[in-house]
């Protein structure tokens, strides 16, 4: 009996120890998912231009339901920094190249909102959207090339793990494994 008990003791005394462990594990895979959809849904956006001939954008989630979901935008977006794309993304051909969803664009592809613990932002010129050409390179509604970086990482810890997707000029994403020193 005393033996059992021991083990018993034992095994309690092993679990307490892994489970930090565990739950840093769970965290780190929670990133690593959503940065892979993330860029998962912008080797989609860059192939359904190319394939449609046309601009399509991939843009931050507002707050409308489906199916009238729209684009956020500074005064629509909830509780979020205006750089920030945890809430969701949408994708969407843009008929009228104005990297807003409007009626009668049809709406492709709707990414859910990232994982508690999971904050992704981006920097200025893909703060709102990315949109590629049929050619497969990126514009900004304006006409100008667009590059930037969408960087994923576990809130509140400072420094923090992140996975930053890499937008190139000719819109190609690439993936970067990386420290931030603050994660927002």
């Amino acid at each position: 009996m005393i033996e059992a008990l021991l083990v018993l003791a034992l095994l309690a005394i092993l679990a307490a120890l892994a489970a930090p462990a565990m739950g840093q594990m769970v965290a780190q895979q929670r990133l690593n998912a959503t940065a892979a959809e993330k860029f998962g849904a912008l080797a989609l956006a860059r192939s359904e231009a190319i394939k449609q001939g046309r601009r399509v954008v991939l843009c931050r989630a507002g707050p409308e339901p489906a199916p009238n979901q729209r684009c956020a935008t500074n005064s629509n977006a909830i509780n979020a920094p205006a750089h920030q794309w945890t809430a969701g993304w949408l994708l969407f051909a843009d008929l009228n190249g104005n990297a807003q969803r409007e009626d009668g664009e049809t709406l492709l592809r709707v990414g859910s909102a990232a994982p508690p613990g999971v904050v992704v932002v981006g920097n200025m010129h893909v703060a709102r959207y990315v949109s590629y050409m049929p050619q497969g390179h990126t514009l900004l509604v304006t006409g100008a090339f667009q590059a930037g970086t969408l960087t994923l990482c576990r809130a509140g810890l400072s420094p923090s793990p992140a996975v930053q997707i890499v937008i190139s000029r000719n819109g190609r994403p690439r993936q970067q494994h990386t420290t931030v020193p603050n994660c927002v």
